[in-house]
C-alpha cells in the first residue's frame, strides 16, 4: 500500500520511479517491493518501463484505484475462505464469516488511493 501510496504522490508529475528509489525512501525491503511490483503490474494497476531512465508509474489515475484493488492482487484471498473447510455446506459460522469478508471488501472499495495522499 505505501508503494502505491509514493506512485500517487508522483502521478501528476508522470515521474517515473524506480524500484530503489521507493525502496529507500517508503523503507520497504527491495526483493520483498520487487515482488509487490511485479504483482501490481500484472494486474494492471502499475506500468513499468525497463533501462536507463526506466521506474514505475500508476496505470490509472488515484482517483480509480482502490484500496481492495490493491488487497485483492496482493493478498489473494478472503479474510476467511469457507471452500477450504470441509463444513462448507454444515457451517455454523459460515454466516459470519460471509458478513466480514462483506463487510471488508466494502470498506476497502470505499477507499481510492486520491484519499491516502
Amino acid at each position: 500500500m505505501r508503494a502505491m501510496v509514493f506512485l500517487a504522490k508522483e502521478y501528476k508529475s508522470k515521474k517515473l520511479s524506480s524500484l530503489k528509489e521507493i525502496s529507500e525512501k517508503e523503507n520497504i525491503p527491495f526483493s520483498f517491493l520487487e515482488k509487490i511490483v511485479a504483482d501490481l503490474e500484472k494486474a494492471k494497476l502499475v506500468k513499468g518501463k525497463k533501462g536507463i531512465g526506466g521506474g514505475y508509474v500508476l496505470a490509472k489515475t488515484p482517483q480509480k484505484i482502490t484500496a481492495f484493488d490493491i488487497v485483492r492482487v496482493l493478498e489473494q484471498t478472503q479474510s476467511v475462505n469457507c471452500a477450504l473447510c470441509g463444513q462448507k455446506s454444515k457451517c455454523a459460522s459460515k454466516s459470519v464469516w460471509s458478513k466480514v469478508n462483506t463487510a471488508v471488501e466494502k470498506a476497502l472499495k470505499s477507499v481510492k488511493l486520491s484519499n491516502l495522499i
